[in-house]
């Protein structure tokens, strides 16, 4: 990636938050806990899993920076979402430590030098090494991704209510 597309995608990145919340303001809470199918999350697991992994990529991204060629952990978001009971979590929480956690490292990933980009570490779900190039093409579609999720889910709970 080079330093314009970098720039974009931190920028992207930076816009997630925002992203996130303009498309909740449009859903009424009582849609939240409606789940599309048994297997599927509902806005609320949404929101709870947005804070597990936002708080787990600015570690990653960390770990990145200053410790390239270590290993980092993977987890099963699944078994996170019915193991941590996402649906008795407190969204509002949910949502505070996802703004911060994205917020806090938007600042910090523009302060990087452009060869800070070019750090690896293990990721047990990549066979090659997983650079931060990488991380942050993850993380600017992540919220992005989920939000049409979030969108999905609420036109299946219109249609089914």
């Amino acid at each position: 990636m080079n330093r314009e597309e970098r720039k974009a995608k931190i920028e992207l990145y930076g816009q997630g938050f925002e992203m996130l919340m303009e498309a909740l303001i449009t859903i009424p809470r009582e849609a939240w806990k409606f789940k599309p199918a048994p297997n599927e999350w509902s806005i609320h697991e949404v929101i709870v899993h947005l804070a597990d992994s936002e708080t787990n990529s600015a570690l990653r991204a960390r770990l990145l920076a200053a410790e390239p060629g270590r290993p980092v952990m993977a987890y099963d978001q699944d078994k996170w979402a019915v193991a941590l009971n996402y649906h008795d979590q407190d969204v509002d929480d949910a949502l505070q430590m996802t703004k911060y956690a994205r917020l806090t490292t938007y600042k910090w990933l523009k302060t990087l030098p452009d060869e800070v980009f070019d750090n690896t570490v293990l990721h047990p779900e990549y066979e090659k090494p997983y650079s931060f190039d990488k991380w942050l093409e993850i993380y600017a579609g992540h919220i992005p991704g989920h939000v049409a999720q979030i969108e999905a889910n609420y036109e299946a709970w219109k249609f089914a209510s």
